[in-house]
């Protein structure tokens, strides 16, 4: 049995808001579907798990923002949920939509995210004196200027200036009503004077379910970081949605990625947990199973023969180049399975130097490798043996790896 990966079209919209200067400082970041531009929303908190989903591991957050801020629309279940931690919390204002209700337990939970710190929005709102003590909690309030009165928008703007919040304006459509809304005092803009919402799309391998399931159920047993590492060396598409995933929730990260496990560790279990179930949430809608890529079986098995080429023969200690070499193998069919460059399919991975090297370049010892794996692949017997001369491999060494490849290949796919 072949592992079963359905090829998913990831859909987001982005709308920048500016400040007074007309400088970006954040994006809205909006739920799509589909090609078409604009949002058909069933469930709230459905399309909310879906762009959080499709930021964090399939377009990946560097790539869609940037140093930007994400403004993320969440509903109040959502809101309370676990789930959002998966975000980074210096990165994200949270934007309570106005189907939510205003109570007790919500302040709490206003305080409890602001402690992390989450920054909180309230969307197309309303002033209310009721509110006045929620004002003093939220840091964004987002005004629809074009359902609002101009009479009653400046009167609400100037009660709402006495909390220290920074004001929105929304639906901003003309230089006039941005020089108005300037003027009256707020802060940021929104709208279709600056630019329409940008449709974003991307081709990504999204993983099976059943792994999917298979991981969560390992993750609740507070499992050792090895035996999670081993679920991802099954999914060659598992494990780019991780490298995707720990760049998005460490942005700025200094530190170069050599391993799974180091992935595994830099994005940690708890982390891991909040985004598996993030992930099979957005898609409870789908009844698409997916298809059986024999490529990814391809570098499954590529994986495996260039990490028991390093085990058996050269370097059987050095755990770092073995991983090393495995995750070069598993990526190095992602240009063909995405049908782009290299380049663009590592672009933000932070993999390590010699990993890139093999990947862009067939260079360094990765690299050869590599090379030797595709020339296996290929039949091409006299670049075989020319290559197993040069990196001092016997060719016994070669074909037990290969059978060993295939063989585990084999037993976890069964």
């Amino acid at each position: 049995m072949t592992e079963e990966n359905r090829k998913r079209i990831y859909f987001l919209g982005r709308q920048p808001v500016l400040n007074c200067k007309r400088e970006i400082v954040g994006y809205e970041l909006l739920f799509r579907s589909t090609y078409r531009n604009a949002a058909t929303i069933t469930n709230h908190d459905v399309a909310s798990a879906s762009v959080i989903s499709s930021i964090l591991a399939g377009f990946g957050l560097g790539d869609v923002l940037g140093d930007k801020m994400a403004f993320i629309n969440v509903n109040q279940s959502l809101f309370f949920s676990e789930l959002l931690e998966v975000l980074p919390h210096g990165q994200t204002i949270l934007e309570l939509l106005e189907l939510v209700t205003m109570d007790d337990k919500l302040r709490s939970r206003c305080i409890e995210l602001k402690r992390m710190g989450f920054r909180l929005s309230l969307d197309d709102h309303i002033y209310a004196p009721e509110l006045e003590e929620f004002y003093k909690l939220v840091d964004i309030v987002k005004l629809d200027i074009l359902a609002i009165p101009p009479e009653q928008l400046a009167e609400m703007v100037g009660k709402l200036l006495r909390s220290p919040i920074q004001l929105v304006a929304e639906k901003v459509e003309t230089a006039a009503q941005f020089e108005a809304c300037r003027k009256m005092g707020f802060h940021l803009f929104q709208g279709f004077f600056f630019q329409r919402p940008e449709m974003l799309r991307r081709d990504c391998l999204e993983p099976a379910e059943l792994e999917m399931l298979q991981l969560l159920d390992r993750l609740r047993d507070n499992p050792q970081t090895a035996e999670i590492e081993e679920i991802f060396r099954r999914s060659p598409s598992l494990s780019f949605h991780l490298l995707k995933l720990v760049n998005s929730v460490n942005m700025g990260l200094r530190q170069k990625i050599k391993s799974l496990r180091h992935a595994i560790t830099l994005v940690g279990l708890d982390k891991l947990r909040h985004w598996i179930h993030l992930a099979l949430f957005a898609t409870v809608d789908s009844h698409n199973r997916g298809l059986n890529n024999p490529l990814l079986e391809m570098a499954a098995v590529r994986g495996r023969l260039m990490e028991r080429l390093v085990k058996q023969h050269h370097n059987p200690d050095n755990h770092d180049l073995t991983e090393a070499a495995f995750m070069t193998g598993i990526f190095s069919l992602f240009d063909v399975l995405f049908n782009v460059s290299m380049e663009e399919v590592i672009n933000g991975l932070n993999l390590a130097t010699e990993i890139n090297d093999a990947l862009l370049k067939r260079q360094g010892h990765l690299g050869q490798l590599l090379l030797l794996a595709e020339m296996v692949e290929q039949a091409n017997f006299a670049e075989v043996e020319r290559l197993l001369t040069a990196i001092d491999i016997p060719v016994e060494v070669l074909i037990d790896s290969q059978m060993d490849a295939f063989n585990w290949r084999g037993m976890v796919a069964a």
